[in-house]
């Protein structure tokens, strides 16, 4: 998946500070962002997963379902337009590629070591700890967007541009760009939060026929 997310303020006032006409700093709606879903324990949404630029100058579109849940378990289902799955289990995370017969095998990023921006939304890293904040423009009418670049140099990707509900701050897309120029973007919908979801949505068993190649990323 392409890389592919202060504690100062309460997130109470973050909804009436964002639709004021004087805006907080962007790095107290960054704050209020990482306290509201610090508060989250799971959500699922439906997403539409696309890219374009980069080096190739290309372009595409896919979509899926994701659920998540604190600390560290996600399963992104691509669904469109082809299937393939990215799951965490909490201590590993496999990529399994059907069309390929292969599946990927690596440790999770400790909190403090998390680069891909997806970590971010299954509460490993910091919003506030690890990057500056400032607002980047939008065309979407009731959103703010944050421009959130790492304070310390990452080879995957350059900033993030996390769009919000200004009302909610919910996370509406999460874009990443990336060192070739490209933009990925996660755009979500159908987004539901504290459902409960089972620790056994997040299991996975590696299919028989399939090569397995193993990463260890913590060296």
């Amino acid at each position: 998946m392409r890389a592919l997310v202060p504690f100062l303020v309460s997130v109470l006032l973050a909804p009436a500070w964002l639709n004021s006409q004087g805006r907080p700093p962007a790095e107290a709606v960054a704050a209020a962002l990482q306290r509201r879903y610090a508060g989250i324990r799971d959500f699922s949404a439906d997403f539409v997963h696309t890219y374009r630029g980069g080096v190739l100058r290309t372009q595409t579109s896919e979509r899926g379902r994701v659920l998540i849940k604190k600390p560290g378990l996600m399963r992104w289902t691509y669904t469109a337009p082809e299937r393939k799955e990215f799951i965490s289990d909490g201590r590993t995370v496999y990529s399994f590629l059907p069309a390929d017969k292969q599946v990927l095998v690596a440790p999770l990023p400790a909190d403090g070591q998390a680069t891909t921006p997806a970590l971010f939304l299954a509460g490993k890293g910091d919003m506030a700890r690890d990057f500056t904040a400032a607002y980047a423009e939008t065309g979407a009418p009731g959103a703010t967007a944050l421009r959130l670049t790492p304070r310390r140099d990452e080879p995957e990707y350059e900033y993030l541009v996390v769009g919000l509900d200004s009302a909610t701050l919910q996370i509406r897309a999460l874009t990443t760009r990336d060192r070739q120029g490209g933009d990925s973007t996660l755009t979500f919908s159908n987004l539901k939060e504290n459902q409960g979801i089972s620790d056994k949505e997040f299991a996975f068993r590696i299919p028989r026929g399939v090569d397995v190649i193993t990463s260890d990323t913590r060296n």
